[in-house]
């Protein structure tokens, strides 16, 4: 069984720099780098390829995380932007077998970021964006990001929603007062950064997004960041006068796809199936943030209770059948 994974990570060594450098713009994210996550996320070769092959895994598809370029100033962000899509094509071109990617895009400027996006789709081959939530101040369903969400609905090119740190004043209003690697990790991988993706997306229904793009398609890791959890109780949101073309749920179930970002549980399987269903789930480890060793990523299919027909969904078909339909000319 072929298993694709979707969040896995690179950052080469001029954009972590360059998150240093401007360590002033950028979430506080960029301080916390262990060696060891370091020499992961900028290797292409023999590391990532050993561990992909520990891990079960046959391809994965790179992108940029978070702060991705989105605090930059704007001629930082499109240079940077070009460079690392190109840099991703190269790879893709060198490993064909092994590697996809996600474009990065210059968010600051929407309309710089839909031509990067048109750019990176038609010209490089590359599998839409990873976006990483709001840009400085402005949410993702401020009106300013259009042009990015048309170009992708035109291209038929999926956006992945990435977590990013919260906003400094949500940071002191409810994750201080810990010791700093505990505040950090409450603010970050604990609950902080899944709240922001998952309200990203929810704030996009509700701020009309997918009625002005209704074949936009998104993507959600870590099971839907916390929302999909709570749809239930979300969809009283139908009658709060938002005057939306769809109830709550239906874009949920039609305009979102889920990935596990490495969190192997059944449980969480189960879950979402029954929510949205198993053609709107794709697999992802979130590397090297997260590994799952001695074929770990593979076992959590193989020994799913579901049917191997979905277990190949999940793995691989789900994925391509949705980027078969990206429009490359």
């Amino acid at each position: 069984m072929k298993i694709i994974a979707l969040e896995e990570h690179v950052v080469p060594r001029h954009i972590s720099e360059e998150w240093v450098r401007t360590a002033d713009r950028q979430d506080s994210s960029v301080a916390y780098s262990p060696q060891h996550l370091t020499m992961r996320l900028e290797d292409l070769d023999a590391i990532r390829l050993a561990e992909m092959a520990d891990c079960g895994i046959d391809k994965q598809v790179l992108s940029l995380p978070a702060p991705a370029l989105q605090n930059f100033e704007t001629g930082d962000a499109i240079r940077l932007a070009r460079e690392f899509n190109d840099g991703m094509a190269a790879a893709v071109a060198r490993r064909p077998d092994k590697f996809e990617a996600f474009a990065s895009l210059p968010m600051p400027s929407p309309d710089d970021a839909a031509a990067e996006l048109e750019r990176c789709v038609r010209e490089l081959g590359l599998q839409g964006a990873l976006l990483c939530g709001r840009t400085g101040e402005r949410h993702m369903d401020d009106r300013a990001f259009d042009p990015v969400y048309g170009a992708a609905e035109r291209l038929n090119a999926p956006l992945y929603i990435h977590p990013q740190m919260p906003p400094a004043s949500v940071i002191n209003a409810y994750y201080d007062g810990f010791e700093p690697v505990a505040g950090f990790m409450l603010a970050t991988a604990a609950i902080g950064w899944h709240y922001e993706a998952g309200l990203e997306f929810l704030r996009m229904v509700m701020g009309g997004v997918f009625d002005r793009f209704p074949k936009l398609q998104v993507m959600l890791g870590h099971w839907g960041e916390v929302v999909l959890f709570y749809l239930d109780r979300i969809a009283l949101l139908d009658k709060a006068n938002l005057k939306l073309d769809r109830p709550i749920k239906e874009y949920f179930q039609q305009n979102a796809y889920y990935t596990p970002s490495g969190i192997f549980t059944q449980q969480y399987l189960d879950w979402a199936i029954t929510t949205v269903g198993v053609d709107r789930i794709i697999f992802s480890q979130d590397y090297p943030y997260q590994m799952s060793g001695g074929g770990g990523a593979r076992a959590f299919l193989e020994q799913a209770a579901i049917s191997q027909e979905d277990k190949e969904r999940i793995a691989h078909r789900n994925w391509e059948d949705l980027t078969s339909r990206i429009v490359r000319s």
